[in-house]
């Protein structure tokens, strides 16, 4: 048997190590994708959450103005230590059918509308578009 004939079935010394790092990048950023996305979607429900909460609060302690209760204030600060940059964009009294409301405040049968925002910074490998704007609001009746 020659040489030349027992090394053919043999893979060269490098050759696993060199595909590796091929590869490896590209796994890498797969993953990245996947935790950013999944870090998107939190935040996303986080500030859902939030306008929901909120919203809830203010209509189980309502006050003078619409929003300025200690416990609906007390909430806002707890989902702003929950999701980062959260800010609450307004507080609005509607009439059941959504058109706004001319009672001040709120009265039973009335919505409170609650609209938040955040802004979600994908990784800056990742965040080809720049920062995104997360908005939500939620509509609660006034019992």
């Amino acid at each position: 048997m020659s040489a030349f004939s027992r090394r053919r079935g043999r893979r060269p010394a490098g050759q696993a190590l060199v595909e590796f790092s091929l590869v490896l990048p590209i796994f890498v950023l797969l993953i990245l994708i996947v935790f950013d996305f999944g870090r998107g979607v939190y935040t996303f429900n986080g500030v859902s959450e939030a306008a929901r909460e909120i919203a809830r609060t203010t209509i189980v302690n309502p006050g003078l103005l619409l929003g300025g209760s200690a416990a609906t204030q007390h909430t806002v600060a707890i989902q702003k230590g929950l999701v980062p940059g959260l800010q609450v964009v307004s507080y609005e009294c509607l009439e059941f059918d959504g058109t706004p409301s001319t009672d001040d405040p709120c009265i039973s049968g009335d919505l409170v509308k609650v609209t938040v925002q955040s802004t979600y910074n994908p990784t800056a490998m990742l965040g080809l578009g720049g920062p995104i704007q997360l908005t939500a609001s939620s509509s609660l009746q006034v019992p």
